[in-house]
């Protein structure tokens, strides 16, 4: 995720949640910070875009057919 701190306002590069998806998937864990990265954007943003909604679709895809894991935190990427 890239974020820019201005003055107290933060912006958030757009297509942000797909960034996080594209990080789960190269290393084919979904850790409990990826996710919690997720769900902050949602919650901030208010939204889903469509690029962001296929991305998590994707993900899931993943994780339904195995080759995306849910692990307990990033401890465990190996």
């Amino acid at each position: 995720m890239i974020t820019y701190k201005l003055g107290v306002i933060r912006m958030t590069t757009k297509y942000s949640i797909r960034r996080l998806v594209e990080k789960a998937l190269d290393i084919k864990k979904l850790t409990p910070e990826i996710e919690n990265e997720i769900n902050s954007e949602l919650t901030q943003l208010g939204y889903i875009s469509d690029v962001d909604y296929e991305a998590l679709e994707l993900l899931m895809a993943e994780m339904d057919a195995g080759r995306v894991q849910l692990v307990p935190s990033a401890g465990c990427l190996f």
